[in-house]
């Protein structure tokens, strides 16, 4: 993780949050300005968790698939073959921010660490509410509409969903809901869902969408 006490801002966003004039994120996202650095969000979000999505797999036995949460590739030099280790890690206070960063390395360890630190740089506010019909406790535990995300051949569409129903969604996209602080879902996708790159970008624009409507 990264060291605050040793932090010091290069740009003006940093300096107002060091300063205490920036409090909280929601300052941050008001202020339209793009975070460049990564002790920003350690700063205002102390209680952020992670989770790495499962992008890669292996030949298990019985020529099952085991899911792995790195992903590597293979390219043939003269020298021989050289691996690259890719990752895509998910972060959020389970409470309305969440963030999504991808990156690659060498090894597995330096390449998650790296994805997680990314995350930081593409955190998005997620609107929550009690969208649903069926519903009317006025409780934040969905989302307040319907909304569309896309990724390459993937599209998903989320759902508000009444309280209780819990999350009817792909495993690996569980994961971001819970981050993001969602609770009751419905989704439906399309296209190549078994890439979980595509699928967990294609969620995480559907979530960045409903930031564009006024009123919410």
């Amino acid at each position: 993780m990264t060291d605050n006490e040793n932090w010091i801002p290069k740009t003006a966003l940093g300096k107002k949050v060091m300063s205490g004039e920036i409090a909280t994120m929601d300052d941050v996202f008001a202020s339209g300005k793009i975070i460049k650095e990564r002790e920003i969000v350690d700063k205002l979000l102390p209680t952020l968790s992670n989770e790495l999505i499962f992008i890669g797999g292996s030949s298990g036995k019985g020529g099952g698939k085991r899911l792995t949460p790195t992903k590597r590739t293979t390219r043939m030099h003269m020298s021989g073959r050289r691996y690259t280790i890719s990752s895509l890690a998910c972060i959020g206070n389970k409470d309305g921010y969440i963030g999504l960063g991808s990156a690659s390395s060498q090894d597995n360890r330096t390449a998650a660490f790296k994805a997680t630190e990314n995350a930081k740089l593409n955190m998005i506010p997620v609107s929550r509410g009690c969208g649903s019909w069926e519903c009317s406790c006025g409780q934040p535990h969905s989302i307040p509409m319907e909304t569309e995300g896309r990724h390459g051949s993937v599209r998903v569409k989320l759902m508000p969903a009444p309280k209780g129903i819990g999350l009817c969604i792909n495993n690996e996209a569980k994961k971001i809901m819970r981050l993001a602080g969602i609770k009751d879902i419905w989704a439906k996708s399309y296209g190549h869902t078994s890439s979980h790159i595509n699928y967990a970008y294609a969620i995480f624009d559907a979530l960045k969408k409903m930031n564009v409507y006024k009123g919410k």
